[in-house]
């Protein structure tokens, strides 16, 4: 019997363009289904009953939640022979670290600048991008030369760096230019470019939504 791979998701949010990389990093065909956030499915309350939130990945009808816990999961039920965790102790749990260091340092900054674009944000944002370029430091990818956990955590955020830009009037290249040209190398392949949206869509976007947007992680 074929498996079924579901993924609850709305094409803007950050955290779904995790699982999208992911799967399409293990080449695991699955079903993407747009939810109206305004008007949430009977299948998503069913499958995410206590926060309600995309995105949620169904693997044969089973729910898992969170995007970091999901790209876990997807790196330990599908293709073993290209793991986006490291095997190494030390190493899984150094880039454990860096993904949540995303999620509780630069997600809370590119939320503020995009609903107040204050001043102090964007310097928050910005010295967190530089922490992070520091550890990228001259590496392809965070894990090295592999393409892995922590590139498939931070590397949707690129894809907001256009507004963020226009609504704060700064330049992500100018202040992290190693950054930058790491997501480029990202982007080169199949797997990001196909997950994450194009920035002057998601530009539009946020701008006719911005009072009731919603990150939904």
């Amino acid at each position: 019997m074929a498996e079924e791979v579901i993924l609850l998701d709305f094409w803007p949010s950050l955290f779904g363009m995790r699982a999208r990389i992911a799967l399409r990093e293990k080449g695991v065909e699955f079903d993407m289904r747009e939810e109206d956030l305004s008007n949430k499915s009977p299948l998503l309350l069913k499958m995410n009953p206590v926060h309600k939130k995309i995105p949620v990945l169904i693997h044969n009808g089973k729910p898992v939640c969170e995007s970091l816990i999901m790209v876990q999961y997807i790196d330990e039920t599908w293709g073993p022979e290209s793991p986006l965790l490291p095997s190494d102790p030390h190493e899984r749990a150094r880039a454990k670290f860096w993904a949540d260091y995303v999620d509780k340092k630069i997600y809370p900054a590119l939320r503020t600048i995009v609903g107040e674009a204050k001043e102090a944000a964007k310097n928050e944002y910005i010295e967190c991008l530089k922490v992070l370029e520091g550890e990228l430091g001259d590496k392809a990818y965070f894990g090295g030369e592999r393409f892995g956990y922590v590139d498939v955590s931070l590397i949707p955020f690129y894809s907001w760096f256009y507004t963020l830009e226009t609504l704060a009037n700064f330049s992500i290249r100018e202040e992290c230019p190693k950054l930058v040209a790491w997501a480029k190398r990202c982007l080169q392949r199949e797997s990001v470019a196909k997950s994450l949206p194009d920035q002057y869509k998601l530009y539009d976007f946020i701008l006719s939504s911005r009072r009731r947007i919603s990150l939904n992680k």
